[in-house]
């Protein structure tokens, strides 16, 4: 079975995400995707909603999704999370992250040898995006409509609920988790996925 790592915060998962691992699923030859969340992303510190919280989301956007899982992580660069896997699937923003040497303390030898060990990556290019660097040789470029160019997880906590998955957007309107953060509130009586969503 081939399964890829779509690696990511998912704050909150969009309809482009999904549009995004399904290319990799179909274009990469795949049988299986995984939503691959990290407990510690680098650069990120979502606190809101909770990490169980946006786990429970992603585990029940890929239940109705035979092709798509969910796997959790405490690894933190992109070529040790997808380490084991077939491929590795990203947007162009994350492939110019992987390539700099600022998340590797400086280090283009460190740099280098992450992205050696890199499974094939599909890689999704976002028209307009700032210059990448180039693609690794086992790089295949994922066709994905146009119109998910724009949407973006930072847009979508501004309150395109539209633009969530259907999962994240019920949990919102439920709970407020991205797009009325003061209304959410992760202590005691929490909004959680069973009972009142």
């Amino acid at each position: 079975m081939r399964v890829g790592a779509y690696p990511g915060t998912f704050d909150p998962p969009t309809i482009a995400h999904l549009a995004i691992a399904e290319a990799g699923w179909r274009q990469g030859g795949l049988d299986r995707v995984e939503l691959v969340l990290s407990r510690s992303p680098l650069g990120k510190d979502p606190a809101v909603p909770s990490f169980k919280h946006r786990l429970q989301v992603l585990e029940r956007v890929a239940a109705s999704r035979p092709w798509l899982g969910v796997a959790v992580t405490d690894k933190r660069l992109i070529a040790d999370v997808a380490a084991g896997y077939d491929a590795v699937i990203m947007g162009t923003d994350k492939w110019i992250q992987v390539c700099d040497p600022a998340w590797y303390a400086g280090s283009q030898q460190a740099r280098d040898a992450a992205l050696v060990r890199l499974p094939p990556v599909l890689i999704v290019h976002r028209p307009g995006a700032e210059a990448e660097p180039a693609w690794p040789g086992n790089a295949l470029r994922l066709v994905v409509d146009d119109s998910f160019a724009e949407i973006s997880s930072s847009l979508a906590r501004a309150g395109r609920r539209d633009w969530m998955a259907p999962e994240a957007a019920a949990f919102d309107e439920a709970t407020g988790a991205w797009s009325e953060p003061d209304r959410y509130h992760s202590g005691p009586g929490s909004p959680h996925m069973g009972g009142r969503y």
